[in-house]
């Protein structure tokens, strides 16, 4: 294993990433590639807790693919980051199912998302399916498989993370010291609120900036944005707590100064809505623009994410074979094994 520490973290292949997903926990992971040996997981066996058909199933090659354009686009370097298909490890179905003997459904129930995934799927409590239940189990396993110590994700995952941490210490008390306990790191912005004002942005809502939106769209979609509601002019004191526009110039708009005059004359009511957004736009554009030039220039090198998808997985896959020949060894079934082979080839030499 490397000297360096580990970071495993990643997202399910369901489209496009938006500022959502940015801020709340790509950007700390190309911020720590350089600290830290990383590992992105493009997790598509946890798409079927939520979407169990083949339809969504064959539209995991081309998402994955959008994805990891909009990792490279953030600033992942491909060199330096390795980016797996969780279902070509096959490891990670069997850790996942020793890791299913350590936890008790009284936990599980306990994972404050599970429920909030369910009801964003559409699925009631007696529909819950024993794979959602079971989701932070699998999520334990990508992230001690190849032994993590660190997992920089969103808000809704943090509970998420205290599971995997729960198993590793239960693991390590029955059968040894073969995984570390990972600490978890949220985002700068640990829930970024949609355009919409809702809680969360969501694709499935609709209200998200994407990565690869361009000048135009992002500028659409800022003017749309929700607002103050009871500002009907620019010379009305308008609040600036809680409001979506003012939440992303705190997490967008570099010119903090600017950022602070902003909020002063807005609950003065000495600017409007037109100006305050405007400057929120070409902030959000400053930030994309690099992103697009890079998407740009990885997307025109067919073939060059299949690539990095492909060696990501060798890595894995070395990875996974390391850490389960230790598990076995630690739990004796590497043992039992050995035991039983040594006496049929033993009894086949005395026949022969």
């Amino acid at each position: 294993m490397s000297e360096r520490k580990r970071i495993l973290t990643g997202d399910r292949p369901t489209g496009k990433l938006h500022l959502g997903h940015y801020v709340g926990s790509l950007q700390k992971r190309v911020e720590l590639q350089e600290k830290y040996d990383t590992i992105l997981i493009i997790a598509d066996l946890h798409m079927l807790t939520t979407k169990p058909n083949r339809e969504a199933i064959e539209q995991i090659t081309e998402n994955a693919r959008g994805m990891v354009l909009d990792y490279l686009a953030a600033g992942i370097d491909p060199e330096k980051v390795s980016i797996y298909l969780q279902s070509a490890i096959p490891e990670v179905y069997e850790l996942n199912l020793i890791f299913e003997m350590l936890v008790t459904v009284n936990r599980l129930n306990r994972v404050p998302s599970l429920k909030d995934m369910a009801r964003a799927a559409n699925i009631s409590d007696e529909e819950m399916p024993l794979g959602l239940l079971g989701y932070p189990v699998l999520q334990a396993a990508d992230i001690l498989l190849p032994r993590a110590h660190l997992v920089p994700v969103g808000k809704d995952n943090e509970s998420h993370v205290e599971v995997t941490r729960e198993i590793a210490r239960r693991f390590n008390h029955l059968y040894g010291e073969v995984f570390p306990v990972p600490d978890c790191l949220v985002g700068d912005v640990p829930t970024l609120v949609g355009t919409d004002g809702q809680a969360k942005m969501s694709k499935s809502i609709g209200n998200c900036i994407y990565l690869s939106d361009d000048e135009a769209a992002v500028n659409k979609k800022v003017k749309s944005m929700y607002t103050d509601p009871n500002r009907v002019s620019a010379d009305v004191p308008g609040t600036v707590e809680g409001n979506p526009v003012f939440i992303y110039h705190d997490a967008f708009n570099p010119d903090k100064a600017e950022v602070e005059d902003f909020k002063q004359r807005y609950r003065e009511g000495k600017v409007g809505d037109v100006d305050v957004k405007q400057s929120l736009a070409k902030a959000i554009n400053n930030l994309l623009a690099p992103m697009r030039e890079r998407y740009a220039h990885y997307a025109a090198d067919t073939g060059f994410v299949d690539q990095v998808i492909l060696d990501g997985t060798e890595t894995m896959r070395s990875y996974a074979r390391e850490t389960m020949q230790e598990v076995r060894k630690a739990m004796g079934f590497a043992g039992s094994w050995n035991r039983l082979r040594r006496s049929a080839e033993k009894r086949a030499k005395k026949q022969g």
